[in-house]
Order: C-alpha cells, then structure tokens, then sequence
C-alpha cells in the first residue's frame, strides 16, 4: 500500500520525456524505500482530478478529447 504520493507537472512539454523530472521521480523512489514500480503502457486518462478539479460526475472541461473516452484504454464510450 503506498504512503506517499507526489506529482509532477510540466506547462510547457510531456513529463515523460523530461529528464529532470525523470531524475526526481527516480530520487522520490529511493528516498522512500521503493523496491518495486509499475508503469502504465502510455497515458491514462487526463491528469485533472474528478472532484477536486471539477465536479463528480462531469467530464473535465479542460480535457474534451477525454470526455467520451475510457480512461485505460482511451477507446471511445458508447452514446449515452
């Protein structure tokens, strides 16, 4: 179960290709004890959080592509 949690953003490219960002994640794993880590495949989903970036139950407004979408497989949703 993990304890700790950290997030890293980026304005201006993709995180995943940032080295610096890269180096950190890597130092957060060591500074905690990390043992083991798992990566998804590519992205999953947008990065804004439902009920803290916007409310329960809609889809993010700063994230249209996302608004009809599986957030793992990013394949699109049935019409509702």
């Amino acid at each position: 179960m993990p304890t700790e949690m950290k997030r890293w953003f980026s304005e201006t490219g993709d995180v995943r290709r940032d080295a610096a960002i890269g180096d950190e994640v890597i130092a957060f794993i060591e500074e905690h004890g990390g043992k083991t880590f798992v990566l998804s495949p590519g992205i999953i989903g947008c990065p804004h959080e439902e009920g803290i970036d916007y409310p329960d139950g809609e889809v993010c407004p700063q994230c249209p592509y996302w608004a009809n979408r599986d957030r793992l497989s990013g394949e699109e949703l049935p019409v509702q």
